[in-house]
Parts: C-alpha cells; sequence; structure tokens
C-alpha cells in the first residue's frame, strides 16, 4: 500500500499545573466555566449543563453518560480514559480537543464545528456526526462501526486504520478522503457522494454494491 501523509493536528495546549475539579451535578450547571482544571476519576449521570465552557482541561478516569452539554465550547481539553456514552454535544465548538482511549458509544456531536481534534484507540459504536464541520481531524484506531455522517463537511479529515462499517455518509463529499486502511463494509452514501474517495482494490466490492453492480 502506498504510504500516506497523516494530517496535522495542533494538540491541547495545556498548562503543567491544573487544579482539581470534582465534577458532579452539583458543580456544574448551564452557562459555567471551567478552565485550567484535572478532572480525575469523577462520575456524572442523566444531567444537563448546556452552554459550559471548558478551557484548558484534562478529564482522566472519568465517567459521564447521558448528559447533555449542548452548545458548549470546548478549548484545549483532553479526555483519557473517559467514559463518554451516549453524551450530548450537539452544537457545541471543539478547538485543539483529544480523546484517547475513550468509550464513545453514542455520542452526539450533531452540527458541531470540530477543529484540531484528534481520536485515538476509541470505541464508538452508533456516534452521531451528522451536520458536522471537520477541519483537521483525524481518527486513529478508533471502532466506529454504524456511525452517522450524513450532511457533514470535511476539510483535512482522515481515518487511520479504523472500523467504518455500515456507517452512513449521505449527502457528504467524500473527495480526496482515503478509506484503503480501514474498513468500510456496508457504508451509506449516494452514488454523487463517492467521486474522488481514495479505495483500495479490495473495497472496491464494497461499494460496487452501492452502485448496483455485482462483482463475479
Amino acid at each position: 500500500m502506498e504510504k500516506k501523509t497523516e494530517i496535522k493536528i495542533i494538540k491541547p495546549k495545556l498548562p503543567k499545573d491544573l487544579s482539581p475539579f470534582e465534577l458532579s451535578e452539583d458543580s456544574i450547571t448551564d452557562y459555567d466555566s471551567i478552565s485550567e482544571s484535572h478532572i480525575k476519576e469523577c462520575f456524572l449521570r442523566y444531567h444537563d449543563a448546556n452552554k459550559v465552557s471548558f478551557n484548558e482541561v484534562v478529564f482522566e478516569n472519568t465517567t459521564i453518560n447521558n448528559v447533555s452539554f449542548q452548545k458548549s465550547d470546548l478549548v484545549d481539553v483532553r479526555f483519557e480514559n473517559c467514559d463518554l456514552c451516549n453524551v450530548d454535544f450537539s452544537e457545541s465548538s471543539f478547538l485543539r480537543v483529544e480523546f484517547i482511549n475513550c468509550k464513545v458509544v453514542g455520542i452526539n456531536f450533531t452540527e458541531s464545528t470540530l477543529k484540531n481534534v484528534f481520536f485515538k484507540d476509541c470505541y464508538g459504536q452508533y456516534s452521531l456526526f451528522r451536520f458536522v464541520n471537520c477541519n483537521s481531524v483525524l481518527f486513529d484506531h478508533c471502532h466506529l462501526r454504524y456511525s452517522d455522517f450524513q450532511e457533514s463537511k470535511f476539510s483535512k479529515l482522515e481515518f487511520k486504520e479504523s472500523d467504518l462499517t455500515e456507517s452512513q455518509f449521505f449527502n457528504t463529499k467524500l473527495k480526496g478522503l482515503d478509506f484503503r486502511s480501514s474498513e468500510i463494509d456496508g457504508i451509506a452514501a449516494r452514488i454523487p457522494d463517492l467521486e474522488g474517495m481514495i479505495v483500495s482494490t479490495a473495497q472496491t466490492i464494497t461499494l460496487a454494491a452501492l452502485i448496483g453492480v455485482e462483482v463475479r
């Protein structure tokens, strides 16, 4: 396989010393601002805290499930070894954010903007990336089966050895995206949106099914 150049992601700019912050229903509500903080081994479930600002924050070994952070701003943030299943980040903004070894099943990024965002070794079946604007985003060794990327705009996006089986890309232009190292069996997309995408010889069989071609 021809070696491809990995896109460069600007890492979060984090200070050396962060103050401990105990994340709980009482410590975070709508319009709150959390900055220069280290959130470690906390649990937050079934809670709404929308339009929150996170600036220079590290989340480590933390569980946040079925929580709404709609319309929030995240700048210079790292999630490491976190469980973020069914978190609603819709209509939010992410700038220099990392998700490292996180469980993100059902996470919702609908109508969000992602710039310099890095997903590494994440498990994210059924993730929602509908109507997102991605600029310099890298998925590295991520499990993204059954995810939804419909109506999204990509600029400098890369999937590296990730599983996109049965994911949806309707009305999302895939021109220039290199899928050769990833699994794309059963993906769903409109025929015009496939133009210019980069795939391996073996993957052409999968794409042939989308246009009604039978390969024998």
